[in-house]
């Protein structure tokens, strides 16, 4: 692809006033075409597992959610290409069949090509519309939703060609130019920040009613009583990581959820995903690189991150001691912004005050995904995105070095099953006081 433009996945600071919703749509679209950028037709086709999807179905995707849920409020819209509406569907049930998601690789045709043309044709609807203000208020609202969701999928996008590009007995970089993050200022012990029991508000009011965007299932907001307790400043590094790995961590079925247990057994886990057998370097999007033991160990799933836990003898915290700990911090971090797109080793501590709560590596909480009191699903298909999927999950907090700064907020709820490991997600500690 010859899309070549670093400054599009930059958050533009010296903006003096809002971009307007035109401006947010070329931008946002823009970045998917640059992350997109280094990779071949070959490699955007590459499906190497059933829970990732090729570059170019998030490409097409993304496009058809535009087309579906703005463009297609119209009762006399028709579809660029009905017949892919089927092909680029994901999940969304009430509005018809989609293609199955483990087969996603085998869709050679339409061509990278084709789904470029078809996001620039439904990107001049969009467009022309925004330009007529002809979009009512339903139709804004499912905009800002594509935005969100499109950013979701740049970092599906990232650790999908990820793991793709890994599965190769080549193992090629997806960029060689990626920069190195920093050397550690200060290595040693994270420090324990210590919280009473108290009343915290959680979550944010319903949207669109309020101003500020969130997903539903960050409302509606509500009062939990968290107990006293202590969390670590920051996340688990490589060290320490490793430190669990060489005490025999995986080979203790004491430290492991059964089902966890299980699938350490099946899948013969031995390390974090991207580890080299001899636990000193580390696949990153980059290529191979050597392990820095003061960065925040990546790439692993909820069992891992429980088992670890455990053998630390400390917790997961709960997401709500989480986001009391990060609501009145600014969103500020290593995000897919600063362009290194891997972890980095935290700052030098400050006493009581927690470290790299945004970026660098999702956070493993200890709490199920489920519905907050009083939850109610955006109305209609798009109901479908969030509360379906509060079923075996387990949430995750605070964005990773691949998230969209302007995506993440202290109550944004991620989630995935806990076998999940090729999402950038870590973990902290956390304790009873």
């Amino acid at each position: 692809m010859q899309i070549s433009s670093a400054a599009l996945l930059k958050t533009s600071s010296a903006a003096t006033t809002p971009p307007t919703l035109a401006e947010r749509y070329r931008a946002v679209r823009q970045a998917s075409l640059a992350l997109a950028a280094p990779l071949s037709a070959e490699d955007a086709m590459v499906q190497s597992m059933p829970d990732a999807s090729p570059a170019k179905w998030h490409l097409a995707h993304t496009t058809w959610f535009f087309e579906q849920f703005v463009l297609g409020l119209r009762v006399d819209y028709r579809p660029l290409h009905p017949q892919w509406q089927v092909l680029f569907n994901s999940y969304y049930q009430s509005i018809g069949r989609a293609h199955a998601r483990a087969q996603r690789g085998l869709l050679s045709r339409p061509t990278l090509a084709q789904v470029l043309e078809y996001r620039m044709q439904v990107d001049d609807r969009i467009g022309q519309r925004l330009h007529a203000g002809d979009l009512d208020a339903q139709a804004r609202q499912h905009l800002l939703l594509g935005l969100q969701h499109e950013q979701q999928h740049q970092e599906l996008l990232l650790t999908d060609i990820k793991h793709a590009l890994w599965s190769n007995p080549l193992q090629p970089a997806y960029r060689d130019d990626l920069p190195l993050p920093a050397a550690a200022a200060a290595g040693g012990s994270a420090l324990w920040i210590e919280s009473p029991e108290c009343v915290v508000e959680i979550g944010v009011p319903a949207w669109p009613g309020h101003a500020r965007f969130a997903y539903d299932n960050e409302s509606p907001r509500h009062r939990v009583l968290v107990p006293a307790h202590a969390l670590a400043d920051r996340p688990v590094s490589n060290a320490e990581y490793r430190a669990f790995v060489d005490d025999g961590g995986y080979r203790d079925p004491l430290l492991w959820m059964s089902d966890g247990w299980a699938q350490l057994q099946a899948g013969q886990w031995r390390r974090p995903l991207y580890w080299d057998e001899a636990l000193e370097r580390e696949y990153t999007l980059g290529g191979w690189r050597a392990l820095d033991p003061d960065a925040p160990v990546c790439h692993l799933g909820w069992f891992e991150a429980d088992a670890f836990a455990r053998w630390a003898g400390a917790r997961l915290p709960t997401e709500f001691e989480w986001e009391a700990a990060a609501a009145a911090l600014p969103v500020a971090g290593n995000l897919a912004d600063a362009g290194l797109l891997h972890p980095a080793a935290a700052a030098a501590a400050e006493p009581g005050m927690p470290r790299q709560l945004f970026g660098d590596v999702w956070e493993w909480t200890a709490s199920a995904y489920g519905a907050y009191p009083g939850f109610q699903p955006l109305p209609g298909s798009a109901g479908e995105y969030n509360g379906k999927f509060m079923c075996g999950q387990f949430v995750l907090r605070g964005g990773s070095c691949a998230t969209p700064a302007a995506h993440v907020r202290a109550s944004y709820r991620n989630f995935f099953p806990p076998p999940a490991r090729w999402q950038f997600a870590g973990l902290r500690l956390a304790r009873d006081s």
